[in-house]
């Protein structure tokens, strides 16, 4: 079975032909992300068929991630502790014609905005989509206003949908985390009144007042130190990898729920200490209900912060690899749909990356078809070996036909380059797949 065939095996949009239909075309795109849904798919008539997918009655995005949903639970029910990562990407389609799109940033443009649910584990291996909204803004009124629901809601919704999931996965501690948009004081309301069956990790944005009159951040940076942690960031937007020293301090605080009542929260401070002349010194100021009275503590609630990288890269994949935005499939609605099969596909590629990584002695037909494997292989003229080679020897070799180097300092390979190599092998592995199948084999 491909990889479609095995996530997608429980998809059932009424239709044993949809059903297959569905595993199709997110084959087509996983073997060629940047194509167009005419150059990915194999003639006119299966391209006809992926467009009655997309425009069909009787079901909706959130059916066609369903599979792939219950897939990733699954995977998260072998995890003692999974970080449940939102955040909020917004897609440009600026003139597109596609009906149903509203303004972004600036208001002459024209777009949507995606915010997914990115489970991944504490060592940071993505398990898969938990969940997707989707919607497009209202214009904004005369007065400045913007009718509709208030975007906020998403935080919250995201928070109550994962407490639904909690008693489903009884042995695993799920951790909801996310970065300043969400510290909304109703979302931590909302989890104390569930009974919290959900830990919550936020970034904090708002220097809160306490009872005694003192200010949050203030209150907490007068507590004795826990200690200090290093680490390496690694390098990003225009920033160079480099070591970091913060010092870490935390208090258990009590929040006013504004009718009486109390929100206990932890805050944690990490400050940088020491950063290079010219850089912003590195500061994280987070909120969590789980109480920290010790470095390890403090030092496994950053690290899970740290995690939340993941769901960028996320967003990377979807919006270069994909390119989601260059989609032009008329209503809002067909864009949704093909929005889920893009983030199952980003979620793959991602997913590849870490697991070459954190599993280098993984075999490779876990992840890939054997053709696949072979085609890399075969496209670095090396020989073929006769079993399934290490998963983190293939990708190497796949992020080679990428671009990578692989010289000492290079490191391991990014995202870009692997599936700039995917592109190259998976084109070549479905010229293999017919060789074989023309020779009867």
């Amino acid at each position: 079975m491909s990889w479609a065939e095995l996530e997608l095996e429980e998809v059932d949009l009424g239709d044993q032909r949809r059903n297959r239909r569905l595993i199709q075309l997110v084959e087509r795109l996983g073997d060629n992300p940047t194509a167009s849904i005419p150059q990915a798919c194999e003639g006119w008539s299966e391209t006809q068929a992926a467009y009655r997918l997309l425009r069909g009655e009787g079901y909706d995005e959130q059916d066609l991630l369903e599979p792939h949903r219950q897939r990733t639970q699954q995977r998260m029910a072998t995890h003692p502790v999974v970080l449940c990562l939102q955040d909020t990407t917004e897609l440009n389609f600026n003139g597109r014609q596609s009906e149903g799109l509203g303004p972004l940033s600036y208001e002459a443009q024209r777009g949507m905005y995606v915010h997914p649910t990115y489970a991944v584990t504490p060592e940071r291996e993505p398990l898969g989509v938990l969940d997707a909204w989707m919607w497009a803004r209202e214009p904004k009124e005369a007065d400045g206003s913007r009718p509709g629901v208030k975007e906020s809601e998403r935080w919250k919704e995201g928070y109550a949908r994962l407490a639904e999931l909690a008693p489903d996965l009884p042995e695993t501690q799920m951790v909801y985390l996310a970065d300043r948009e969400a510290d909304i004081l109703d979302l931590m309301i909302g989890a104390r009144d569930r009974g919290t069956p959900v830990d919550w990790l936020l970034r904090a944005q708002h220097n809160r007042a306490l009872p005694n009159g003192q200010k949050l951040w203030s209150s907490v940076r007068e507590t004795p130190a826990l200690g200090e942690l290093h680490f390496t960031l690694p390098a990003g937007r225009r920033r160079r990898a480099r070591p970091v020293h913060q010092q870490i301090h935390a208090q258990r605080v009590a929040l006013s729920d504004r009718q009486g009542g109390e929100v206990e929260a932890t805050c944690l401070i990490a400050t940088e200490i020491g950063a290079p002349q010219g850089v912003e010194p590195i500061e994280w100021r987070l909120l969590t209900n789980r109480p920290v009275e010790t470095l390890e503590q403090a030092t496994e609630l950053i690290e899970w912060y740290r995690a939340r990288w993941e769901i960028e890269m996320l967003f990377g994949v979807f919006k270069q690899a994909c390119q989601v935005e260059a989609l032009q499939l008329g209503p809002i609605e067909r864009l949704e749909r093909a929005l889920v099969l893009f983030l199952i596909i980003s979620w793959r590629i991602d997913r590849l990356m870490r697991l070459s990584r954190q599993a280098p002695d993984l075999q490779a037909d876990l992840m890939l078809e054997p053709e696949e494997w072979q085609a890399a292989y075969l496209l670095a003229k090396k020989p073929v070996p006769d079993s399934p080679p290490r998963l983190h020897e293939v990708l190497r070799l796949i992020a080679g036909l990428g671009g990578f180097l692989g010289r000492k300092g290079d490191g391991e390979p990014g995202v870009k380059t692997i599936w700039r190599g995917l592109l190259r092998v998976m084109d070549f592995a479905d010229g293999f797949k017919y060789a074989k199948q023309a020779q009867g084999n």
